[in-house]
């Protein structure tokens, strides 16, 4: 962890001044501060029109009761795209815009589940998820018809109903009973 932090903070400020020196060298300051505000401006734009296209993707998957792992990924990578876009930089605008393509954010996407493992738990409590496993990301609770919650054919679905009582409810009963009290 040290390192990253490390080279987040140290490094990455590091190459991006020396890119600036070497820009403004060659285009001048103005030219050069108005290239990284178009590159935040036109890199924030594209980001809501991706982020969009891929929350309507999400939406479709869910409607066919499939688990749209790979669209959420791309969605966090979509945000991280952002945040690099509207960083101040050469290098970090370059990161920002490899992440907005859609070939290289989904081949990355997909390395990225290949290393996520996860761990599917009873209905309803979630999921954990840990790095360097081998289980795919695409398995878990909906993969498979047969224990799909909402699966009305059968399987581990129980009908059922409940009533809530407030504690107004349980203090209004408890007063019915003849116990003594003291007040």
């Amino acid at each position: 962890m040290f390192p990253i932090l490390l080279f987040l903070f140290i490094v990455v400020p590091i190459i991006e001044i020396a890119l600036f020196i070497q820009v403004g060298g060659f285009l001048g300051l103005w030219p050069t501060v108005g290239l990284v505000l178009v590159t935040a401006v036109v890199g924030a734009s594209l980001v809501r029109s991706q982020g969009i296209a891929t929350l309507l993707s999400v939406q479709n998957r869910l409607q066919q009761g499939e688990l749209p792992a790979q669209q959420i990924v791309e969605g966090v990578m979509l945000a991280v795209a952002g945040v690099l876009l509207l960083t101040p930089g050469f290098m970090t605008d370059a990161m920002g815009m490899l992440a907005l393509l859609p070939g290289p954010r989904a081949m990355l996407a997909k390395q990225l589940m290949k290393r996520v493992k996860v761990h599917g738990m009873a209905a309803g409590s979630g999921f954990s998820a840990g790095f360097g496993g081998s289980q795919d990301f695409h398995q878990g609770p909906f993969s498979r018809q047969d224990h799909n919650p909402f699966n009305s054919q059968g399987g581990d679905v129980f009908d059922g109903e409940y009533e809530r009582k407030d504690a107004k409810d349980k203090r209004a009963d408890s007063d019915d009973d003849d116990t003594p009290r003291l007040r």
